[in-house]
């Protein structure tokens, strides 16, 4: 039942609902896409693969797609929710470039080649600095697993930029397994904190009025 703080608890079902959703669409893509390989193939090639050797499997692209799309739209509206409580505005600008980033992946599949790879760099990146930017607005422990989420997300994200094949996370799980150090620990923590926001009874528990 919703609290005295509604926005707040709408906008953490919104993110734990937004969660759930693309990891059981991404669960069933890849269930659904022959010879799919966690450890070979990226996450987006549940879209489509890149050029030149481009691949479309249905109806695994249309449960990515629209799944990606749904979730950054989900951390969109949740950002403005959560602006109306708490103008916290690093969070706040990190948390909707995360949103439009992965509406941006939804609509761009890897077959469109850089603007694809644009706006999943830019997934990547941001959602990782709003797990760690979370900690002003979180009580510990959470505050603290933020903090851990993003760090390890993003040192996963910079070693595959940085150092390609030669990162320790590519030649233990695969490209595809590398891929998802970085998407699954913040996807779980954008989970966490939407049951966060859910359990804000009222406006004399929620967060502090950082300006």
């Amino acid at each position: 039942m919703i609290g005295k703080n509604s926005k707040l608890n709408t906008a953490g079902a919104l993110l734990f609902l937004g969660g759930l959703q693309w990891v059981m669409a991404v669960m069933a893509a890849e269930t659904l896409f022959p010879d799919y390989s966690t450890r070979a193939n990226d996450l987006s090639d549940l879209a489509s693969t890149v050029p030149p050797n481009t691949s479309l499997i249905e109806p695994s692209a249309t449960l990515f797609n629209a799944a990606t799309f749904l979730l950054g739209l989900m951390v969109l509206i949740s950002a403005a929710l959560i602006y109306f409580d708490c103008r916290a505005r690093l969070f706040i600008t990190l948390f909707s470039v995360f949103g439009v980033g992965a509406m941006g992946v939804g609509v761009f599949p890897g077959d469109t080649g850089f603007i694809h790879g644009l706006s999943a760099l830019v997934t990547f990146l941001a959602s990782s600095l709003s797990a760690i930017a979370a900690w002003r607005l979180e009580k510990s422990p959470l505050s603290y697993i933020s903090v851990i989420v993003g760090l390890f997300s993003l040192t996963v994200l910079l070693l595959a930029i940085f150092a390609g094949e030669a990162s320790p996370f590519w030649i233990a799980f695969g490209r595809g397994g590398e891929e998802r150090m970085v998407a699954y620990p913040v996807v779980a923590w954008m989970m966490c904190f939407g049951g966060y926001l859910m359990g804000v009874p009222g406006a004399e528990d929620s967060f502090p009025k950082i300006q």
